[in-house]
């Protein structure tokens, strides 16, 4: 008896333990040990949400929603605002602003409408490991919105760039289903700059605010010098690894599903987490907002710390009733705007002494942080990591990078002929064909998943026939078997996972044989979609 109490209270004790730690975790403890954000570093933030935030006005002559201290923007350099209507669901709304004082040409995509039901089908257009992209993994519905949105304005971004002189940056933001559609689109520019009449890759950049789980962690690290994500104190988005759409399925009980996940999420060790090439992240390198302590009631001035994690990106759910409200795209203005005023005040304090971290010194900091990342990210043994990012150094005489022929090829073609850059044949350009016409990764031949699919389509090549009632036949004479009255017996659990496992077996065989019918059917040339594991 007291063996049983005395494992009882250890049992307690432990339980109690976990609790307390669980709750006890608070968003600050991720980004602990990050670097402090400079002002220099910081400063398009708050702007880029200013400009996300005009997506949602008709007319910014008269805005409606205007933030605490104005857009500060000009309404006659807004060059075109599309609305729901114009994209006929294939993508948020979006705005192209000419931005003269900062010289940038700023492309803003709104955040998910829950009134719309086309963002909940370009949420839902995915499934595990669908979509394989540049030697990893993105979702696949957004990756469609992405080549759309280049489709439409590919040419307009490539004519403002050219008016410029070529000078001016190109940059894309967006807030929670925009960031996810912008980061994306960030990745085929950065792989293809010709298309947009050779932009140097150190003028493109992608502000991701509250910022979606769009691309396996390979990608979310090697494009870490063009993507920055910006996270905002206990937002749940970036944390939790649930597909979007299933997050967004159940929207109206959110609380619950937090809890579940995070209860989840604990007993997944990190390497599993880490060796999963199908499992989403949060890209780019990471801004995190702390404004709130432990244990201490208010908001306090917010700090920003910067890093490009590895190991521990926002990989825990914090149990804290500002999971939802720091996700709004208006919080994140509002607390990035007070960040960036406070750095700029310490930094008019200090003016008569030099700054601890010269400009110059900073850069090469960040440049190091990167290849840190990148090699941290091989030691792990991620799947696809590489060493370093695919960045083509500009020569001396400042003409640009050397194309390979088959872009020469294109570029050629589309200068003599003319005609409009097809997006979905760019992002077709990442793939090679097999020998059997298929589309294959050009950098990545397979993905460790493809060895378990070749693996089940070989068992389902010798029992492809065998008829379904087979599984029930056998779990009656099994219940007969163990029916009482009878010496023999059979455990239950071995019956439900015998019945579970052959179930499993033939839907899956039965998958394969109709997306291998279907595959048949469509022309690969003809939808990117089609690429075969």
């Amino acid at each position: 008896m007291s063996l049983c109490c005395g494992v009882e209270c250890v049992v307690i004790i432990g339980f109690a333990r976990w609790v307390w730690k669980r709750c006890a975790h608070i968003s600050g403890n991720d980004s602990a040990n990050w670097t402090l954000v400079a002002p220099g570093e910081f400063e398009p933030i708050p702007r880029m949400c200013r400009l996300v935030l005009a997506v949602y006005e008709t007319d910014l002559h008269s805005p409606q929603f205007s933030p605490q201290h104005g857009y500060r923007l000009n309404p006659d350099w807004v060059i075109k605002r599309v609305t729901y209507e114009q994209t006929q669901g294939r993508a948020p709304p979006y705005l192209i602003y000419t931005d003269h004082e900062h010289k940038e040409i700023v492309l803003a995509v709104r955040g998910l409408n829950l009134y719309k039901e086309s963002d909940y089908k370009t949420l839902l257009d995915n499934r595990l490991g669908m979509q394989m992209f540049d030697g990893g993994f993105v979702h696949h519905g957004l990756l469609k919105s992405a080549v759309w949105l280049l489709n439409a304005e590919g040419e307009t971004l490539k004519r403002l760039w050219e008016e410029s002189g070529k000078e001016y940056g190109m940059v894309f933001a967006g807030h929670s289903l925009g960031s996810g559609v912008v980061s994306l689109l960030t990745v085929i520019v950065a792989n293809h700059r010709d298309k947009l009449g050779g932009v140097p890759r150190e003028k493109i950049r992608c502000y991701a605010m509250a910022p979606a789980r769009c691309m396996s962690l390979n990608l979310a690290v090697k494009y870490a010098d063009v993507i920055h994500s910006v996270i905002l104190q206990d937002d749940f988005l970036p944390r939790t690894a649930t597909p979007l759409e299933d997050v967004f399925k159940s929207i109206f009980c959110l609380p619950c599903l937090l809890l579940l996940v995070c209860l989840r999420d604990t007993f997944i060790p990190e390497g599993r987490k880490l060796r999963d090439s199908r499992r989403f992240y949060a890209p780019g390198r990471m801004y995190h907002i702390v404004e709130r302590r432990f244990c201490r009631c208010g908001r306090f001035p917010p700090e920003v710390r910067t890093a490009i994690p590895v190991d521990g990106r926002f990989e825990h759910i914090v149990l804290s009733c500002n999971a939802t409200s720091d996700h709004g795209i208006v919080w994140i203005e509002r607390e990035s705007e007070k960040a960036l005023q406070k750095m700029k005040e310490i930094d008019s304090g200090t003016i008569t002494t030099p700054p601890k971290v010269q400009k110059l010194e900073r850069m090469r900091t960040i440049e190091q942080e990167l290849r840190d990342a990148l090699e941290r990210a091989v030691s792990l043994n991620i799947p696809h990591a590489v060493t370093t990012p695919d960045v083509e150094p500009l020569k001396d005489n400042g003409t640009e990078p050397s194309l390979s022929e088959g872009d020469q090829a294109s570029q050629t073609e589309s200068t003599s002929t003319g005609r409009k850059t097809n997006w979905d044949e760019v992002v077709k350009k990442l793939f090679r064909k097999s020998e059997s016409g298929n589309l294959v990764l050009n950098k990545e031949q397979r993905c460790h998943t493809t060895h378990g699919l070749q693996l089940w389509e070989k068992m389902g090549n010798r029992h492809r026939n065998k008829p379904l009632p087979f599984v029930f036949i056998i779990t009656f004479v099994l219940w007969v078997l163990d029916s009482p009255g009878r010496d023999f017996s059979l455990d239950p659990v071995a019956m439900f996972l015998f019945c579970s496992c052959y179930l499993s077996f033939l839907g899956a065989q039965s998958c394969l044989q109709y997306k291998k019918g279907q595959d048949e059917k469509e022309n690969p040339r003809a939808n990117i979609e089609s690429v075969q594991l």
